[in-house]
């Protein structure tokens, strides 16, 4: 990969990263300056299947399609931040993986859009499995974990823009919560427990939902409505602020639980897929973007909420 130069957003101090095979070298923001995007993977180390992402508990960071689509890539870091991503699994055959969380236990859950399942990695192994099979699904796209173990996954149909909303528990058996939506997208449980938001991409709506206390879905309301660009995957930090991937504005929406934008933060690339937070004090959230097969950072006043697992 050629040297390329680009421009710091926060001091516009021009700087010469140096990429290769795997890794891209560049300087963090310090910890003190916020919501400046950065690289830590840089272009086409990932396929523009890119999504995911998620913090491990080993301290790395993971996101599918690492080089070509069905596989996951491993992101480890350096002192200064830079990235080091290699393969870490291929999917089964006839596997494509989107969204990923971790559970409490170090296992992986894979929502399988190709394979129309909920795929799962024990800790400490590489091969996935099937651990929720959901064949009346259109796409299984991103999922979501509650505190309670039990996941909800989002279901495209992107030839109508339509979609559904899925529950798994804890056993791996789906069940259908809602048809008939828009193109649900990303997923996101609030810190509590007790509300579950979901996103549809072409509608460019939140919408909220009371969670009850089977894991079923109650008073649905809409939370906020976006003027243009698509919505893609989110998260929530510990203060119940959502953090929303604005796909094609080339911004992670920062949303307060009662849907105001509390702000907007400018990322380098256009098509963020979707957000996570990570790093050694939960507050660095990571973005992966379609249009550059690259990931990208900043760093938030909050921790995520999954900061703990």
């Amino acid at each position: 990969m050629t040297a390329r130069r680009f421009r710091h957003l926060a001091a516009g101090i021009a700087l010469l990263l140096v990429g290769c095979a795997q890794t891209t070298a560049s300087t963090p923001a310090p910890d003190d300056t916020l919501y400046v995007a950065r690289d830590v993977v840089g272009d086409g180390i990932f396929s523009a299947g890119i999504e995911g992402p998620a913090w491990g508990p080993d301290g790395a960071l993971y996101a599918v399609s690492f080089g070509r689509d069905g596989t996951i890539g491993r992101v480890t870091f350096d002192a200064d931040g830079s990235g080091n991503a290699a393969l870490f699994a291929t999917l089964p055959a006839g596997s494509t993986g989107n969204g990923i969380r971790f559970a409490a236990d170090g296992s992986m859950f894979i929502a399988d859009y190709s394979g129309h399942h909920v795929l799962r990695i024990a800790a400490g192994a590489r091969e996935a499995a099937v651990f929720a099979h959901m064949p009346q699904a259109n796409q299984p796209n991103d999922i979501a974990l509650a505190p309670d173990g039990t996941l909800y996954a989002s279901d495209p149909k992107w030839a109508d823009n339509t979609g559904q909303l899925w529950r798994i528990d804890r056993t791996g058996t789906p069940h259908l919560l809602e048809t008939g939506m828009g193109t649900t997208n990303g997923v996101e449980v609030s810190p509590d427990g007790k509300r579950l938001y979901v996103n549809e991409s072409v509608q460019r709506t939140v919408w909220v939902y009371d969670l009850l206390a089977d894991g079923g879905v109650t008073n649905k309301r809409l939370l906020i409505a976006f003027d243009d660009h698509g919505l893609d995957g989110m998260r929530t930090d510990v203060k119940g602020n959502l953090y929303i991937a604005r796909y094609g504005a080339g911004a992670v929406a920062i949303v307060s639980p009662e849907g105001k934008v509390l702000r907007e933060v400018a990322l380098k690339g256009r098509k963020p897929t979707n957000v996570a937070f990570g790093g050694p004090d939960g507050r660095t959230v990571y973005v992966t973007l379609q249009d550059r097969g690259a990931i990208e950072a900043f760093r938030a006043e909050t921790p995520g909420r999954e900061a703990g697992l």
